[in-house]
């Protein structure tokens, strides 16, 4: 071998251990269970044709909260099934990156294959087919997620508007279960038998389902968009009641209402809108089991809300289940403490924080006069503005003005707890668009 070849060779093997270590350290920080999110908020530029060119800024367009594991799927999970999540954008981009959770499950989930694709159409599983990207997981097809864990995928290039539905399939050929889920989230996505990853017709997936399996998250390469709004809360945030399939929860509205000013040429704030409402959910207490299903909002704000990319502000709606679900908290302190901690956490990361006042809950089967003391007491402290940065009176917007106790009928779902699409619409109408601006201020 000449010196000139031998220096080659070296070289090459350089640059090669390079790369190997570089792929070792990346693949470990994205199998962290998320607790390295902050320091993946950035491009990500895998080996890969398809990753997007840095330019604009990562966002969260599209999350849900892993809540519970799928009940069916203790013993067998989804053997040998294509899952395809459907998910609706508040922001678009040129290219996207998703998260994968087995936070519920007990063993190692094993992805085979996964994808991400433009919807063709409303409540369909059919696929626009120049649009279908295959995803890779620090540059392999394959990735492998451990028990209560969460992996982002490498990003790839591709053109997704805002306000759309996007596909995003997994293949797992032998899921150990349980499968982990968001349940009863007012969109119907799909699974099929087999690997159908790469199927734009959609003529496989003959399965629906009203949840979300696996996919926590959808961020975006955006251009504009500056930052992430989180919306925080229970099934209130999460759209119980809401018209199945017509994004017409608070959150959903809120992001259209903040994209109508920006275009109008108001000065408000342009921000991805992602949901982290979980039916049931309390500020104080979880659900049963480890992890707990539905667990608490003190347990779950810094994965859900200080986890997520790039967030700007955080819109805090909880408290109404810690009042009619837990008897024993007859202290609204106890409560309003609970806030304040995810105040502090909040504030600690740049984070502002906005507060929803606590809505009516008079003809519910839980109302009593007693929870209507504490729930009145919460919110007098709530509008003191000693609590949150700003506040949105969601019980003033909603409330019947000749009974206050109660929801005004044209906003009234009928179970007297949740909003229909009309509420809903009001809710997120109340918002003072520019009070979402900025970030958490300084504390001396």
């Amino acid at each position: 071998m000449t010196r000139r070849h031998h220096g080659y060779a070296l070289l090459a093997a350089v640059v090669s251990l390079i790369m190997a270590v570089s792929v070792a350290i990346y693949a470990g920080a994205a199998a962290d269970g998320g607790t390295a999110q902050g320091a993946l908020a950035g491009p990500r530029h895998p080996h890969n044709s398809a990753a997007p060119a840095s330019t604009g800024t990562w966002v969260g367009t599209w999350s849900t909260s892993p809540s519970a594991a799928e009940p069916g799927t203790e013993a067998a999970g989804l053997h040998d099934r294509s899952v395809r999540n459907v998910v609706h954008t508040s922001a678009g981009g040129t290219g996207a990156r998703i998260t994968l959770s087995n936070l519920y499950g007990r063993l190692p989930l094993t992805v085979t294959r996964a994808t991400i694709a433009l919807a063709a159409a409303d409540d369909s599983p059919a696929a626009v087919p120049r649009s279908m990207r295959q995803l890779t997981f620090s540059g392999l097809p394959t990735v492998v997620i451990a028990p209560g864990a969460q992996v982002m995928s490498d990003a790839v290039r591709l053109a997704i508007p805002h306000d759309s539905d996007v596909l995003v399939t997994t293949y797992a050929p032998a899921e150990p279960g349980p499968v982990t889920v968001h349940a009863r989230v007012r969109q119907i996505s799909y699974a099929a038998q087999g690997d159908h990853t790469k199927d734009v017709t959609g003529v496989p997936y003959t399965e629906q389902v009203e949840a979300w399996r696996y996919l926590t998250a959808l961020d975006v390469l955006s251009n504009e968009a500056d930052g992430t709004l989180v919306a925080f809360g229970d099934s209130l945030t999460e759209g119980h009641s809401s018209t199945v399939g017509a994004n017409r929860r608070w959150p959903d509205v809120l992001s259209d209402l903040l994209r109508e000013a920006a275009h109008a040429g108001k000065d408000v704030p342009r921000y991805g809108v992602v949901n982290q409402g979980i039916g049931g959910n309390r500020v104080l207490t979880g659900g049963l089991g480890r992890p707990a299903d539905n667990p608490s909002g003190l347990d779950r704000f810094p994965r859900d809300v200080l986890g997520r990319t790039n967030v700007r502000v955080v819109v805090i709606d909880l408290g109404v289940n810690d009042i009619l679900r837990s008897p024993s908290v007859s202290d609204p302190g106890l409560i309003l403490d609970g806030l304040r901690t995810l105040v502090r956490q909040a504030h600690a990361r740049g984070i502002r924080v906005v507060g929803a006042t606590l809505m009516p809950f008079g003809g519910h089967r839980g109302y009593s006069a007693d929870r209507e003391a504490v729930r009145q007491e919460i919110n007098a402290e709530i509008r003191s503005g000693r609590l949150f940065d700003a506040v949105v009176d969601f019980d003033r917007a909603l409330r019947d003005p000749y009974d206050p106790r109660r929801f005004r009928p044209d906003y009234d779902s009928g179970d007297h707890l949740h909003p229909n699409d009309r509420g809903y619409e009001r809710m997120a109408r109340e918002f003072d668009l520019t009070a979402l601006k900025g970030s958490a201020p300084a504390r001396l």
